[in-house]
C-alpha cells in the first residue's frame, strides 16, 4: 500500500473475490473481480439486484454492472457467476459506464444470452460501435501517424503500432445494437434503490457513474479509482482536444457527495474518502503539469521527450500507447492555457515551449 493510499479507508481490508464467485457489499450488491491481460491485471464487476418490465414482461433478478473483455478465461469466469451467484434469477440488463474493452467487452454476448436490455450512454455506444469495426485510438496507421507527430520515432514501436489493427474488435467483438440511454441527472430505478447518472469526460467520451443516496454509494467507474491514476489520454481521432482540462472538472461533479461515500471502483478495493481521493488525484496532476512546465522551460519538448519524466519505469508497447496520449494531454491542457507555445519542425514532430 502506497502512502497516499493510507490516507483511505477500505472496509473489506484485503478481501478479493475469487473467480467466479462474489463478496457482498450490501444486500442485493455483489462485487465480482475479473482477469485483464495487461499490467494493469483485473477488473471489478458489479452484480444488483433488480425488477425490470421489458419484451420478457416482469423479471426478477440482477443487474450486471460493466462485463470485461470478451475472451475465453472472462467468459468462463461467467459461467461460474451464473452457476453459483444468481441464485437462479436472470439477467435483467447490461449496463456499461463507458466503452472501454474491460468495460462492454462482453456486453453483446451477455444481451443475446439472456435477451435483456443494455443501457449506456450515446457517446459511448456510438463510439463503441465505431471502434468494434475499425481501430481507433491506439492502433493502426492512424494512431501511429499520430504518435510520430509527437515525437515517437522508434520504428520497431510505430510498425507494432500500425499493426494493430484490429485491437479494439479483438477484445470487442460486437456491440449490442439497441440501447437505452444513460445521461447526466437521469434517476435509474435498480431493484429497490434509485442510482443518479453523473456524466465525466476525459476518459472517456461520455463515462457514467451511479450514486446511490440510499446506499451511500458510488460505482465509480475508471473516473475515480483508489490507487492509480486514471488514464487521460490525447487520441488520434481528437488530436486536438484538451481531455486532462474535461477529466478535472468532471472530478468536482463528485466533490457534492457525502464524506461517508462508499466508492465501487473499476480497479483496485472498494474504499472511503472519495473527498481525500479527489484532492490526491488534483494533486498528481498538478505535480505532473509543474514537471512538463519545466520540460519545456529547458528546451523544445516532444510528448515522446516526456515520458521519462512522467513515467519512471520501463512501459510495453500497450503502455507506451497510453503514456504517449498521457504526455500530449498534459502538454494540451497547458498549451491551451496559454503557458506553452506549440510549433511543428521540419521533420513534421510536434515540440512544445514555454511561453
Amino acid at each position: 500500500m502506497n502512502p497516499l493510499e493510507h490516507q483511505l479507508s477500505y472496509p473489506h481490508g484485503d478481501a478479493l473475490p475469487a473467480v467466479g464467485a462474489s463478496i457482498e457489499i450490501a444486500p442485493g450488491l455483489k462485487w465480482l473481480r475479473m482477469a485483464l491481460p495487461f499490467a494493469l491485471d483485473h477488473i471489478n464487476l458489479w452484480l444488483l439486484r433488480d425488477r425490470v418490465e421489458d419484451a420478457r414482461g416482469l423479471v426478477e433478478g440482477w443487474a450486471i454492472v460493466d462485463c470485461g473483455i470478451a475472451n475465453e478465461p472472462t467468459r468462463a469466469a461467467w459461467e461460474q457467476v451464473f452457476a453459483n451467484e444468481l441464485e437462479g434469477l436472470p439477467v435483467t440488463r447490461v449496463i456499461c459506464t463507458h466503452m472501454h474493452p474491460d468495460h462492454i467487452g462482453n456486453a453483446h454476448w451477455l444481451v443475446e444470452r439472456f435477451g435483456c436490455g443494455f443501457w449506456i450512454s450515446s457517446l459511448d455506444w456510438h463510439a463503441a460501435q465505431l471502434g468494434s469495426l475499425r481501430t481507433t485510438g491506439n492502433g493502426g496507421a492512424a494512431a501511429a501517424a499520430h504518435f510520430g507527430a509527437h515525437g515517437l520515432i522508434d520504428e520497431e514501436a510505430l510498425a507494432k503500432v500500425r499493426a494493430r489493427t484490429n485491437y479494439y474488435a479483438s477484445m470487442v467483438p460486437a456491440v449490442p445494437t439497441v440501447f437505452h440511454r444513460l445521461q447526466d441527472g437521469l434517476r435509474l430505478r435498480i431493484g429497490a434503490h434509485e442510482w443518479q447518472c453523473i456524466a465525466g469526460y476525459g476518459h472517456a467520451p461520455e463515462h457514467i457513474a451511479l450514486y446511490s443516496e440510499t446506499q451511500g454509494m458510488l460505482i465509480s467507474g475508471d473516473m475515480v479509482l483508489p490507487r492509480i491514476s486514471t488514464n487521460v489520454s490525447v487520441w488520434d481521432m481528437e488530436p486536438e482536444s484538451n481531455p486532462l482540462q474535461q477529466y478535472l472538472d468532471s472530478l468536482e461533479r463528485y466533490r457534492p457527495l457525502p464524506a461517508a461515500t462508499l466508492v465501487l471502483p473499476s480497479h483496485g478495493r472498494p474504499f472511503t474518502g472519495l473527498h481525500t481521493r479527489i484532492d490526491q488525484l488534483r494533486a498528481h496532476h498538478d505535480e505532473r503539469l509543474a514537471d512538463v512546465l519545466a520540460a519545456c522551460r529547458e528546451r523544445p519538448t516532444t510528448a515522446s521527450d516526456l515520458l521519462e519524466v512522467l513515467f519512471r519505469r520501463k512501459l510495453d508497447l500497450h503502455q507506451i500507447t497510453f503514456a504517449m496520449g498521457e504526455a500530449v494531454a498534459h502538454l494540451h491542457k497547458l498549451w491551451f492555457e496559454g503557458a506553452l507555445r506549440r510549433e511543428r519542425g521540419a521533420d513534421g514532430v510536434l515540440r512544445f515551449t514555454a511561453a
